[in-house]
C-alpha cells in the first residue's frame, strides 16, 4: 500500500472514530415541552369539532375484553356504522363462530344471542339495563369512535389545562334537539373531556349523571390515520354504578370507510323471543 493510500485510509478510520464518539456515546437529549398556554373554552370545543372523525359508512374490524363482576371474556367482532342512522355489531368469542348480532337504531334495538337461541327487539332501553347507563344513539355512535356528542349543547364548559392535555368540563349539558322516542328528555350531564394539544383529538371523556349514581369513564390511545383523519386504535370504557361495574378495552384492527354495507338480522324460528 502506498504512503499515500495509507494516509487516507487511516484519516478516514480516525474520522468514523471521532463520529462515533460524538454521536454514539453521547446521551440522546429529551425533548422538553413548554407548558401549555390557557386557551378559551369556544376556541378549544372549535378545535375539537374540527378534527373529529367525519364518515358516512364505516367498518371496523375489532378484538375485545370485557370484565364484568370479576369474570373476564374475551371476543372478537366487526362493526358496521351508518352515520346517525345504524349501528351493526357481530360478536365471535372462540373458533370464528358468531355468538351473537345486535344492530342498534336511533330508538331501538335488536339482539340476536345464537348460543341461547333467544333474541329481543324493542327499546334502546334493554342495553342501559344491561350495562347500568343511560345511552341514546347519538352518545353510543360518539363513544365508539371518539368524538363528541353532536345532540348536546357546546357552550356550557369552562376550560382549563391539566398537565399536558387540554381539560373542557361542565356540570350540566343538556340535549339541543328535541329527543327521540325512548329517550330521557330530562338527562343531563356533567362531563369532563381531555383533549391531545398537538392533535384537539379527545384522549379521555368523564361522564356523571345528575340525580343517578352512574359514570363512565373512556379513553383513547394509539391512534391510526383513515382517510386522512385520526382514529383510535386502542379504547377503554369502564361503566360504574352502585351495583356493577363493566370494563371494556378494545383492540381496533382494521377500520375503513369505502364501499357500502348492510345490516342483515335473520331470526330462526328456533329462537325464543326475550320481553322486557
Amino acid at each position: 500500500m502506498s504512503r499515500l493510500k495509507k494516509i487516507s485510509l487511516n484519516g478516514l478510520i480516525a474520522g468514523l472514530v471521532v463520529c462515533a464518539i460524538i454521536f454514539g456515546c453521547n446521551p440522546q437529549k429529551k425533548i422538553i415541552r413548554e407548558p401549555l398556554k390557557e386557551k378559551g373554552a369556544d376556541y378549544l370545543v372549535g378545535q375539537l369539532k374540527k378534527n373529529e372523525f367525519h364518515f358516512k359508512c364505516l367498518n371496523i374490524k375489532f378484538d375485545a375484553e370485557v370484565k364484568y363482576n370479576k369474570k373476564s371474556n374475551s371476543f372478537s367482532g366487526n362493526a358496521r356504522i351508518r352515520k346517525d342512522s345504524a349501528i351493526w355489531l357481530a360478536i365471535y368469542p372462540l373458533l370464528g363462530i358468531e355468538a351473537a348480532r345486535i344492530v342498534i337504531t336511533t330508538d331501538s334495538i335488536k339482539l340476536l344471542n345464537r348460543v341461547a337461541q333467544t333474541y329481543y327487539c324493542g327499546s334502546i332501553k334493554y342495553i342501559n339495563t344491561l350495562l347500568g347507563t343511560t345511552l341514546d344513539f347519538d352518545m353510543l355512535q360518539s363513544l365508539l369512535i371518539g368524538n363528541d356528542f353532536s345532540s348536546y349543547e357546546n357552550d356550557v364548559f369552562k376550560a382549563s389545562v391539566d398537565g399536558k392535555q387540554y381539560l373542557l368540563s361542565t356540570i350540566g349539558r343538556r340535549k339541543l334537539k328535541k329527543p327521540l322516542k325512548n329517550t330521557n328528555d330530562t338527562l343531563m350531564l356533567m362531563q369532563d373531556i381531555w383533549l391531545d394539544p398537538d392533535n384537539f383529538k379527545i384522549v379521555k371523556v368523564h361522564i356523571k349523571q345528575m340525580r343517578e349514581m352512574q359514570k363512565l369513564d373512556v379513553a383513547y390511545s394509539d391512534f391510526i390515520k383513515v382517510d386522512s383523519l385520526l382514529f383510535p386504535k386502542t379504547i377503554q370504557y369502564v361503566a360504574v354504578n352502585d351495583k356493577n361495574k363493566i370494563e371494556i378495552n378494545i383492540d381496533n384492527s382494521k377500520v375503513t370507510t369505502n364501499g357500502t354495507i348492510s345490516f342483515p338480522f335473520i331470526v330462526s324460528d328456533k329462537y325464543d323471543r326475550i320481553k322486557y
